[in-house]
């Protein structure tokens, strides 16, 4: 009993204190109904919103300082600073080649010489000297420059239609040089009120216009060749496809821009040296729709991007070639075409820099750029097939016509599974490698202004060693699971592919993916070769795993293991270069595909060799020969 009536003078106490507590908060609360309207569109705050709006959180980012209210009420991701400052970097150089044209040097802060402008005008080496004698420039004629937080009157017109806080408008203004203008829009009107905020926090109301209006009409409603953007920058939450067709007319044309740059006589005449180029747009996308772009729903992949996508170990990589198919889609409705400049899978989105050109010629070779996708459902072996091709005609024309296929048969080479259908997807190198450069030399030489300055050398690098011409790549766990053997090391598969007298390289998109120009009847080769070394047990696979069927077959590029390495060996029927006992002194820093060095000289003393050299072995298996064979 004393328990008993102990818990129920307990449960009375709670009882009460909770309804004294209840009391007291509802004291201090609005009578009367709250309107969910005016709470939706913001105009009648609760009072838990009015005492967070008194407190603001501020954040530091790059040259940028945002204030954001506690409640978090525009959206912030700390992670997007890697894309930021790609982004900046990016901007930064092509702000470089377009004002560069315009004999505009920019100024980086941190960088220690403004670069000049360098145009090869091709001439001989003594109207180079008459030009340098009697060259008279005029005060006007001489290079202008651009800084950061000035206006440039031939800068670059920035958008980002998607400005949220608008952080990156202004960072854009704090950090790149040679903009005329940038005009951070947003549909909310609190983001917008917060924008004009940390506009005036950062002292940059001269280049940062905010703008309140549906991205898509804004963008609309500069087609016109005069109001359109030099730079379209697109980071929305989830797709960006509502946007595209929009922002693929947005983005400027550019023009041509003649350059007088000296007036020189020479051979008895006066002659005017001029330097043309015909400048583009540049247009940044973010898709963070991750899961419908690596293969989890086809048909919602389609509806938004026109390509189905496959569950794959290459769906980062496909995911990037899919974009920029939407894009270059869209843009041929209205005689366009991209030309992509940077492509990076990272975290959990992918980010695109494309420049945008028009040209109706240019228009029609865009069916040959895409391609089909064939991948087996059992060993993950893929095939692409072009939708177009291109063929020369008399007179030096080109002839556009559509491909033959399917070049594979119904069932797997290897596995005897069916094949799924995806695409079409970009088939053309997805980089520029000139521009990649560009832009990670000049992160390399001035590694303070990024905070993420380590992290964007390393993924640029590897980029720039990524095989252009290869698109989408294999894994080394994919493939030793599907003959289901232990996973040999890169650098192991990568020596086999080499010594083969194939191409290979890693990506930046998955850390273990080899892209490699090998068929992938060799690639499967090498790996029955590794099952040897490390066999699997035969009577635990079934007869129809693609496992059994695979390793059934014998291998037709024989190997053998020199210093825990497989080497492939030459057969009369495949010719493959010499080897190289050391594979570090023929590769790159990155591991990536050089040329293969000639094969040594065959020994005075006949075919001994050393046990560490590696050894050619006849297709019989009768005769041993020294590497000059």
């Amino acid at each position: 009993m004393p328990r008993a009536r102990i818990g129920l003078w307990l449960s009375l106490t709670l009882r009460s204190t909770r309804s004294l507590c209840r009391a007291g908060f509802m004291e201090g609360q609005p009578q009367g109904p709250p309107n969910p309207a005016g709470v939706e569109n913001g105009t009648e705050p609760c009072g838990e919103e009015r005492a967070s709006e008194a407190q603001e959180t501020t954040v530091t980012e790059g040259a940028a300082k945002i204030a954001f209210p506690s409640a978090n009420e525009v959206f912030y991701n700390p992670v997007q600073e890697f894309n930021r400052d790609l982004t900046c970097a990016v901007i930064t150089e092509f702000a470089r080649i377009q004002l560069g044209a315009k004999g505009i040097q920019i100024k980086v802060p941190g960088e220690k010489d403004v670069q000049k402008v360098v145009v090869d005008l091709s001439e001989q080496e003594e109207e180079k000297a008459e030009l340098k004698k009697g060259a008279n420039l005029a005060p006007g004629d001489q290079p202008r420059t651009a800084a950061v937080g000035e206006i440039c009157e031939e800068g670059l017109r920035v958008l980002e239609g998607l400005a949220a806080s608008g952080l990156r408008s202004i960072r854009f203004a704090r950090e790149v040089p040679g903009l005329q203008s940038v005009v951070a829009n947003d549909a909310s009107a609190r983001a917008v009120d917060l924008m004009c905020r940390n506009v005036q926090l950062n002292a940059v109301a001269h280049l940062v216009h905010p703008r309140q209006a549906d991205a898509r009409m804004l963008m609309y409603q500069h087609q016109r060749a005069s109001e359109r953007f030099d730079v379209i920058d697109l980071d929305p939450y989830g797709s960006p496809a509502p946007f595209l067709d929009a922002a693929v007319q947005a983005v400027s044309e550019g023009g041509e821009a003649t350059l007088t740059w000296a007036q020189s006589r020479a051979r008895g005449f006066w002659r005017i040296l001029t330097a043309q180029a015909f400048l583009a747009g540049l247009l940044c996308v973010t898709c963070t729709d991750m899961a419908v772009l690596a293969g989890n729903s086809g048909e919602t992949c389609y509806s938004k991007y026109g390509a189905m996508a496959l569950k794959s170990r290459a769906c980062h990589e496909m995911a990037l070639r899919i974009v920029l198919h939407s894009l270059d889609l869209r843009a041929n409705c209205y005689q366009r075409f991209v030309v992509p400049l940077l492509s990076v899978s990272a975290d959990f989105y992918v980010r695109v820099f494309v420049r945008v050109f028009t040209g109706q010629a240019k228009v029609k070779a865009s069916a040959s750029k895409q391609a089909l996708v064939f991948q087996c459902v059992g060993c993950g072996t893929f095939h692409l097939q072009r939708l177009g091709k291109t063929s020369g005609a008399s007179g030096g024309r080109v002839k556009f016509s559509a491909a033959c296929g399917p070049p594979i048969s119904p069932e797997c080479e290897h596995c005897g599974q069916r094949h799924q259908l995806g695409g079409p997807l970009w088939a053309e190198p997805i980089h520029d490698l000139d521009f990649v450069g560009r832009v990670l030399q000049a992160v390399s030489t001035n590694p303070g202004r990024f905070h993420t300055s380590e992290r964007i050398q390393g993924v640029l690098s590897v980029i720039t060693e990524e095989l252009p011409d290869v698109p989408l790549y294999y894994t080394l766990d994919q493939l030793s699971s599907t003959i289901r053997c232990s996973t040999p090391s890169l650098l192991q598969l990568r020596s086999a592919l080499l010594h083969a007298g194939f191409r290979v390289s890693l990506s930046h998109a998955c850390k273990n993916a080899v892209k490699t120009d090998a068929p992938s009847s060799a690639l499967w080769d090498i790996m029955r070769c590794w099952e040897k070394e490390c066999p699997v047990k035969r009577e635990r696979l079934s007869e129809a795993s693609p496992a059994f069927r695979i390793l059934s077959v014998e291998p037709r590029h024989m190997l053998i293991h020199v210093r825990s390495r497989i080497f492939p060996l030459p057969l009369p029927f495949c010719p493959c270069p010499g080897l190289a006992p050391s594979l570090p002194s023929w590769t790159s820093a990155a591991g990536s595909a050089l040329v293969p060095p000639p094969p040594p000289p065959a020994p005075a003393s006949g075919p001994s060799l050393s046990p560490q050299q590696p050894q050619y072995i006849s297709e019989d298996r009768s005769q041993t020969c020294p590497p000059s064979v």
